[in-house]
């Protein structure tokens, strides 16, 4: 784990739980792109820019997520690079309690607080195509979470943070965390048709053709949203929805589970209903989705 991988002459990434690409600017100093997700992972990314006497000038957040952004506090400390995040991922990493309270619809219990929910908090500047190393572009990725981007090296490898999981996850989970279900599709069609070098997902293997990967995602959606739909061919309440959906993929109930795909289907819902595929009716004081045939 954390073995440094070199794809193309100034581009490599980390072997981690979510991969972390790296990019070397000149001899001396490196960007990465996120950063772990806790301090141990920073120790060990220090640990590699240490052996290869690289100097780390910045991060590069794709997004918010704890498991991306745990080590920025550690690194920022140790070495002084300043770290940068598109717009709302910016405010949320500087203010790590948005992401159980945003998933969680309310002011998170203790049980919410760990770090694989709420990183620590780093300072953050808002990212902007003017303060990238030259020859780096940003891709915007939008779907999975708010304002997620991915980054093009000069040497054309693409890091795809979070819009992709590999078959073995989906498989596994079935229902990968989103935030718009909508931009997500938009963001996997555009992806489906790049070309690269090479591609680099935080959460599958490296690929020089992205192509299937990506239809197996936009199929496990739509597949999603059709046993959606169908359990609300009677009127169901959002409970009961999310407990037929862990029962029928065989999923495992706990506290993070259900904030996590809980926050998931609550967006497959509201985008079924701006489909027109789904609507509310209330009874006895309860909101209870359907089938709108």
């Amino acid at each position: 784990m954390y073995e440094l991988i070199q794809v193309a002459e100034n581009s490599y990434y980390l072997q981690s739980p979510a991969k972390i690409g790296l990019v070397k600017l000149n001899e001396n100093e490196v960007c990465l792109i996120d950063a772990g997700n806790d301090k141990d992972a920073g120790k060990k990314i220090k640990k590699v820019l240490d052996a290869n006497g690289w100097s780390l000038k910045a991060i590069y957040n794709t997004h918010s997520n704890a498991d991306h952004i745990g080590g920025n506090q550690y690194l920022q400390k140790q070495t002084g690079c300043k770290i940068y995040a598109p717009r709302i991922e910016c405010d949320f990493t500087n203010h790590p309690i948005l992401e159980p309270a945003y998933l969680y619809g309310g002011c998170p219990p203790k049980d919410l607080k760990h770090k694989f929910l709420m990183a620590q908090e780093s300072q953050a500047e808002y990212l902007t195509k003017d303060i990238l190393p030259e020859g780096m572009e940003i891709i915007e990725l939008p779907g999975h979470f708010f304002d997620m981007v991915g980054f093009r090296t000069s040497d054309d490898v693409v890091y795809l943070a979070d819009c992709l999981s590999s078959k073995e996850t989906l498989d596994k989970y079935q229902i990968s965390v989103l935030y718009d279900v909508e931009n997500y599709l938009k963001t996997l069609e555009m992806v489906k048709n790049m070309k690269a070098k090479l591609f680099v997902p935080s959460h599958a293997e490296p690929t020089e053709d992205i192509t299937e990967l990506v239809q197996y995602n936009i199929d496990k959606v739509h597949g999603i949203a059709e046993k959606i739909v169908d359990i609300c061919k009677e009127p169901k309440g959002f409970e009961v929805i999310l407990q037929k959906l862990f029962t029928e993929y065989n999923l495992k109930m706990t506290f993070e589970q259900h904030v996590l795909v809980g926050s998931t289907v609550r967006s497959y819902l509201a985008w079924l209903k701006d489909q027109g595929r789904l609507d509310v009716v209330f009874e006895d004081n309860m909101l209870l989705w359907k089938e709108n045939k």
